[in-house]
């Protein structure tokens, strides 16, 4: 009988520890591996981070906040962003430089000779009013990014969360 009861305590133990860390997963934080060169120089591909996602229950998301969200136009595609317009603000891209509602961004986390361009035309011109609940988001990488500036912008629902820890930085 002894033997059984502490089989039982075991498996307890087991419950606990498997019910706890589903618990992590889904509410707190996730796993997730940087596929591709978008978020060069800052994140590179095979970089392994843990986001965390409770933040955004809290409070909006910010300007520069590095987001995982899935991909508008594929949700089953996940893209790993940073936010640059927040809702009601006017974005403009013109001659290499990104402004807020006339003011330009602070874009210290970029390389010195990064440029913002409007996909395919770098004497295009790209504005844009935020709607309510979306947020424009571009990658670091901004000559091999897939992001708003093709055209789509972000529900603030398909934010999955938000980057907190890098574990594992591929050399």
């Amino acid at each position: 009988m002894r033997k059984f009861a502490s089989v039982v305590e075991v498996l307890k133990i087991i419950g606990i520890v498997f019910v706890a860390a589903v618990a992590i997963r889904y509410f707190l934080f996730q796993p997730f591996v940087v596929e591709g060169s978008s978020m060069e120089p800052n994140y590179h591909h095979g970089e392994y981070l843990f986001i965390e996602k409770v933040s955004y229950r809290l409070h909006e998301p910010k300007r520069g906040d590095v987001v995982v969200f899935k991909y508008p136009n594929n949700p089953n595609i996940n893209y790993i962003k940073r936010i640059i317009g927040l809702p009601n603000e006017t974005v403009r891209i013109e001659d290499g430089l990104v402004t807020i509602d006339g003011k330009l961004l602070d874009e210290s986390y970029l390389g010195d000779d990064t440029k913002t361009y409007v996909h395919g035309n770098p004497n295009g011109t790209f504005e844009i009013t935020v709607p309510d609940g979306k947020y424009l988001v571009l990658g670091d990488n901004r000559e091999h990014s897939s992001d708003s500036r093709d055209g789509w912008l972000l529900p603030k629902n398909f934010i999955v969360g938000r980057s907190a820890v890098t574990i594992y930085a591929q050399k």
